[in-house]
C-alpha cells in the first residue's frame, strides 16, 4: 500500500517454548504507519521490503494526528519470523 511509513522496532518479541528449542529463529520486527482509514487486521499479511510478514497484535487508529489535529495513521506491529 503506498504511503506507509516503516521503522524497524528495537525490540523483538520474546521467542521459547519447546518448539524452538532445537531450532535457530530469527525475528525481524517493524512498525508499520499507514494512511489514515486503511483497513488492517491481526490475520493479515504484508509484504515489507520484500519480504512476508505477520501483523502481529491489534492495529491501532490513532484517530487523531496528535501533532496537526488531522486524521492520524493506522499503526501495527509486523514480524518476519524464519527458522
Amino acid at each position: 500500500m503506498p504511503g506507509c511509513v516503516v521503522s524497524p522496532r528495537a525490540e523483538t518479541p520474546q521467542v521459547g517454548g519447546e518448539q524452538q528449542q532445537a531450532r535457530d529463529t530469527v525475528i525481524v520486527g517493524f512498525t508499520v504507519y499507514a494512511p489514515p482509514g486503511s483497513d488492517w487486521r491481526t490475520t493479515d499479511q504484508v509484504r515489507i521490503r520484500g519480504e512476508l510478514c505477520e501483523i502481529t497484535g491489534e492495529p491501532g487508529d490513532w484517530v487523531r494526528n496528535p501533532f496537526t489535529g488531522t486524521r492520524g495513521p493506522v499503526q501495527f506491529a509486523a514480524d518476519r519470523v524464519t527458522g
